[in-house]
Order: structure tokens, then C-alpha cells, then sequence
């Protein structure tokens, strides 16, 4: 018997489309594996079994050709509307209403035969690198005992545990990045306007982006295209790249373990072979990209959580939303953020890629972070993972990339950054990556 778990997006829904299996068949299997593994895994916060398979039997009923997602089941992230679901951001502050319409972006994937199974968990307004709160933790399928990373850990934990094939998250200040480089995955930020956003209140000042959470790069690809609402996105032609390497931290003070350093010089040295022009540099990152980036990530979450009850939420939001008013006036101009770009226009101007480690350090332990201090939050996030945040200041594209595996087994990867409009250019060296350098594709928890 064929099973369909564990298979990609695309292989799944090349067999619907030719009619070797049924949406229904496809989404019960799929089912069944969240059933026997998130108790271990947290990676939803709500399940949607009924309503899926029903919406797997309405599937098969319409004309399939042509839908590039036929029958895949996708997981979202629970801060985006999904018809008929309460959107509750992993907060007990938010009200427990069923959304009355999709998001923009959930609508284009089940436009595309997309079948959404669930909502998956976040850290409290989507804030912190680790996705735990009132909903549960969201665990590393490769390492139970540490976070599947944050704020998207819910979606990255549920595609590397093999639940889904693919998921739904956004990134801020690396919230696609950070669980995507935790659990194994490809995760995409694309640059700022090319997929719809629409995330809380005035997307963190157009900082935060929809992007996909896959095993493959072809799978990044196809959902990618969906998103953006392209008829095909393929990889543009091999064509030699002007690729810079830093393993420098953005943040004075932080340093990169030996395992992300490696990782980088080594996806360096492989593109090389390919034939890309590769040398190291650093970007030009200022001192107070920081104080900026500390600023920008409280204020969002003041807005957040501008019209919710403070009783209700946790202290370290509440605490982070404290800090963040101060700062209101100040992001809301958006002078550090354009400094910011013109300072790193002239590196991308002599470089069309760069490649950074994703993180800094393995994810923190899977723990009840929200029922500890703020600043000790602050410290836990900024020390592993300070290379994601100023491409969203900048809103610039970047990706994570699986490459090679810490001590202990569990996944390493290094993070792609591009100037605006070269999402395809980074996704055809991923995938170049992908074949010099495979990776495993979802985590043995059976």
C-alpha cells in the first residue's frame, strides 16, 4: 500500500491531479499522523479533521487540472483568519470568535487545492523565538527536549514531524527562519510586497511577510509561487552568482558556535565548486542595529496588544509591549530603517547574494518560557538568533537552508539573503545546495 506521508507537495499533487489517489485519502493519512504524534510534538493548537476531509471530498469534485496544490494538506499559522476558526494568536487575551472570512493567502492556497488541517501553535502575539504559552509547547521533532523555534514553530514543527508537507508561517524578525533552521526546513521571507501580508496591526511596520515552510526547495518554490499569486515561478538559469560569506553576528557581543560557522564556510566552498564567484565579506552593520532591532520587535507588539487586556496576557508580553510604547513615535517614522538600507545598498550593490549561519547556537530547551521573565527571554532569543532581524528591517528576501547536522543529530543551516526581487535567484542556489549537500527530510519520532 502507498503511503502519502512523508512524500512532497509536488509528488502528492501530481498523483490527485492523475487521479492515483483521492484528496480524502491523501488528508486521512495525514490525519492519522497528527493523531499519533503531536501529543509529543504540540505543533497545532486546533485541529480541523471533519471539516477537512469534507473539504477534501468537495475537492474531488471540481475539475483538478491545473490546481498545483491538489490535495495537499497545509498547515497555518494561528495569526492568520481561517473561515470558521477562532484566531487566537497564543494568547488567552484574544477572543475565542471563528474567523468570517481567509486570509488573502490562505485563499490563494485553497484556490490552488491546498487542504488546510489545521492551525498551528505560536508564542503569545507571534513575539518570541520560542512557541510556547496557554496552547502548549511546540517541540523540535529531531530533539524533543528543545523549541521548534518561534514564532512559526508550530507550522516548522508540524512539517518536519511528516504531519503535513507543507506550512503556512510569517517572519518579522526571523519567524520563519529561526524554526525552519531548528526543525530542518526550508523557510522563505520573501521581500517586502510580493506576497500579500495583512498580519496584526500594520504588519510590524511592514516588517512581516507570509512565506512557506517546506521539506524541499521545489516544494518552497510551488507554494511560493502560489503566494505570490504567479502563474509559475521556475529557477532561473545557472548563471554564476557574486556570493559573499559572513559569519560575523549583526549584534556587538554575540557570537557563532563553531557547528553554524562551519556550516556557512562549507555551503560556501560547495557553491564555489559550482562555479559562483564566492568571497568573504562582511555587511556593513552599524552599532545601533540593536537598540533599532530591540525597538522595532517592541513596538510591534505594543500595537498587538494595544486593544487586548493586559490581565490576560503574559508578563513577558506584557513587559515587552511596555517597552515597545516608547519607541512608537520613533519606528513609526522609519528613519533607522531606511539608514539601514542605504548603508547596505552598496553590498548588494558588489554582491548579488549573501550567506550568513541562520542561527547563532541550537534552539533553547522546550520549556514554559512565557512563565519566565522578560529579560530572560531577551537574552535566551537574541544569543541564538541574531542573524535574521535586519532583512526585515530592511525588507529585504532571505531564506533558511538545511546544511549538515550538529552534535547530536539534530539539523544545522545556514540563511541566503538577496537584494529586492531575487527570491528566485535564492531559491535556484538553495536548491543548488540541496543537490551538492542533501539533507534529511522530516524527523523518525515512530
Amino acid at each position: 500500500m502507498t503511503t502519502w506521508v512523508g512524500r512532497t507537495a509536488a509528488e502528492i499533487a501530481a498523483a490527485v491531479r492523475e487521479k492515483r489517489v483521492t484528496p480524502r485519502e491523501v488528508v486521512a493519512e495525514h490525519l492519522a499522523r497528527i493523531e499519533l504524534l503531536d501529543a509529543r510534538v504540540g505543533a497545532f493548537r486546533t485541529l480541523r479533521a471533519e471539516a477537512s476531509l469534507a473539504e477534501a471530498d468537495e475537492l474531488a469534485t471540481r475539475d483538478l487540472d491545473g490546481l498545483p496544490l491538489a490535495g495537499v494538506p497545509v498547515a497555518v499559522k494561528d495569526n492568520l483568519p481561517v473561515r470558521g476558526e477562532a484566531n487566537r494568536l497564543g494568547s488567552a487575551a484574544t477572543p475565542d470568535t471563528p474567523a468570517d472570512h481567509d486570509h488573502v493567502t490562505v485563499a490563494r492556497l485553497r484556490a490552488a487545492g491546498a487542504v488546510v488541517v489545521g492551525l498551528t501553535n505560536v508564542p503569545e502575539l507571534c513575539v518570541f523565538g520560542t512557541t510556547d504559552g496557554v496552547h502548549g509547547i511546540a517541540r523540535n521533532p529531531w530533539d524533543t527536549s528543545r523549541t521548534a523555534g518561534g514564532s512559526s514553530g508550530g507550522s516548522a514543527a508540524a512539517v518536519a514531524a511528516g504531519m503535513v508537507p507543507i506550512a503556512l508561517g510569517n517572519d518579522g524578525m526571523g519567524s520563519l527562519r529561526i524554526p525552519a533552521a531548528n526543525c530542518g526546513l526550508v523557510g522563505l521571507k520573501p521581500g517586502h510586497g510580493t506576497v500579500p501580508a495583512g498580519i496584526g496591526h500594520g504588519d510590524w511596520f511592514g516588517m512581516a511577510e507570509n512565506g512557506p515552510l517546506a521539506t524541499t526547495v521545489e516544494d518552497a518554490r510551488l507554494m511560493f509561487a502560489v503566494l505570490a499569486g504567479t502563474d509559475a515561478v521556475r529557477p532561473p538559469g545557472k548563471e554564476a552568482r557574486r556570493v559573499a560569506v559572513s559569519v560575523r553576528s549583526p549584534l556587538v557581543g554575540v557570537k557563532i558556535t563553531r557547528p553554524y560557522r562551519a556550516a556557512a564556510h562549507e555551503a560556501a566552498r560547495l557553491l564555489a565548486t559550482a562555479g559562483h564567484q564566492v568571497r568573504p565579506a562582511d555587511p556593513p552593520y552599524p552599532l545601533w542595529l540593536g537598540t533599532t532591532s530591540l525597538a522595532h520587535w517592541t513596538a510591534g507588539t505594543a500595537l498587538d496588544a494595544g486593544e487586548l487586556d493586559p490581565r490576560l496576557l503574559t508578563r513577558r508580553t506584557r513587559v515587552h509591549a511596555a517597552v515597545g510604547r516608547r519607541f512608537l513615535n520613533s519606528v513609526r517614522k522609519g528613519d533607522r530603517r531606511e539608514q539601514l538600507r542605504r548603508r547596505l545598498e552598496p553590498f548588494f550593490a558588489e554582491h548579488d547574494v549573501l550567506i550568513t549561519p541562520a542561527l547563532a547556537r541550537r534552539g533553547p530547551a522546550a520549556a514554559a518560557w512565557h512563565e519566565r521573565g522578560w529579560l530572560r527571554n531577551l537574552l535566551a532569543n537574541t544569543t541564538y538568533s541574531p542573524l535574521t532581524a535586519p532583512w526585515n528591517l530592511t525588507g529585504w528576501p532571505a531564506m533558511s537552508v538545511p546544511f549538515g547536522t550538529l552534535p547530536g543529530g539534530a539539523p544545522c543551516a545556514v540563511q541566503l539573503v538577496g537584494r529586492p526581487g531575487s527570491e528566485l535567484d535564492l531559491l535556484a542556489l538553495a536548491g543548488q545546495l540541496e543537490v551538492l549537500h542533501p539533507w534529511r527530510r522530516t524527523a523518525s519520532l515512530d
